[in-house]
């Protein structure tokens, strides 16, 4: 079978954006025809300035709500990246690979130390090298496939290169993988400021929904949303990307093509109203779930440490092998 990873990091609530996008095409499709992982990526978290008792609610809390979506245990493994020493082995046979030319060409990283910069400040080391530990990630469990948002798709990118040069110099160790993106809301922007992506490490509010947000929240997030100047509801990304991005969160949530749904309204009020309905239908059975694990944490608990080594016992033959076939003495007590 296709093998599949994907992750989501623990540095704020998870989005609308991040469930439309990514986790129910994991839990509709991924898991159903691969052989998945799926990962809370908590080491990820600590690239930044964080708070270490946020951090591990928030990890527990994106557990819970990537089986609150629909993750099935009996189909796909379900775990938390920490748990499993091998990314961090892998990592740092991967930054003797890398370059630091690579690294400083990393989108996210030249723009958070541009504006660390302006604020007169510096960026933690581990922000320009988190992309070798998420190339770490993907090749760790011979990943085929790596469902990602298109804002994603350079670190993707990087894990193939990484994969291809350390193929060539030291033998073939790695399966080099590929990015799929969702057709159709594969990046859901901010109801506030639509050209900028629903980002979960934004701090609090009108512009981001939350799997967590209560029904009203939600409707009046949505019917506050920005839309663009003119009164036909047309759809069109790059000159009307307000009005875009609530088409594209219907057809997300109800189906069909945002340029289709566009002909059926004449006002934004009656679309952005559908919207807002639409979003909490999507969100209601999530969240009754989610309130369910809430109340059984052991249940969370044992699938996380049951996925872990599940994991575990699929990312070392990997690691083993790259320290092998990188130079490294193998144990003297390890198993001939």
């Amino acid at each position: 079978m296709t093998r599949v990873f994907s992750g989501v990091k623990p540095t704020g609530h998870l989005t609308l954006g991040n469930y439309l996008g990514a986790m129910r095409q994991w839990a509709a499709v991924d898991q159903h025809r691969s052989d998945a992982l799926f990962c809370v990526v908590d080491l990820h978290a600590l690239t930044v300035d964080h708070d270490p008792a946020r951090v591990r609610r928030l990890s527990r809390q994106a557990a819970s709500l990537l089986l609150a979506a629909g993750l099935d245990p009996g189909l796909c493994t379900v775990f938390v990246q920490s748990h499993v020493d091998e990314h961090a082995r892998l990592s740092y046979v991967l930054e003797c690979v890398a370059t630091d030319g690579e690294m400083r060409r990393m989108i996210q990283y030249k723009e958070k130390a541009a504006r660390e910069r302006e604020r007169g400040g510096s960026v933690r080391l581990s922000l320009l090298t988190y992309p070798v530990l998420m190339a770490a990630d993907i090749l760790v469990y011979g990943t085929d496939d790596v469902p990602v948002g298109h804002d994603q798709t350079q670190h993707v990118e990087l894990a193939r290169d990484l994969a291809v040069r350390f193929n060539q110099r030291y033998g073939h160790t790695f399966v080099v993988p590929r990015a799929t993106n969702p057709a159709v809301a594969a990046r859901v922007m901010n109801l506030q400021e639509p050209t900028s992506k629903m980002g979960k490490s934004d701090d609090v509010g009108p512009g981001i929904v939350y799997l967590l947000d209560e029904p009203d929240v939600v409707r009046k997030k949505v019917m506050r949303a920005v839309t663009d100047s003119g009164r036909e509801v047309v759809y069109d990304r790059e000159e009307r990307p307000g009005l875009a991005n609530l088409l594209e969160i219907l057809a997300a949530c109800v189906g069909g093509e945002p340029a289709e749904l566009a002909e059926a309204y004449d006002s934004y009020g009656a679309l952005k109203k559908d919207t807002a309905e639409a979003v909490v239908e999507v969100l209601r059975p999530v969240q009754r779930r989610h309130q369910e694990l809430c109340a059984d944490p052991g249940y969370v608990e044992g699938v996380l440490r049951e996925g872990a080594e599940k994991a575990r016992g699929m990312a070392r033959p990997t690691v083993d092998a790259a320290y092998r076939a990188i130079g490294l003495l193998p144990p003297v007590n390890a198993d001939r």
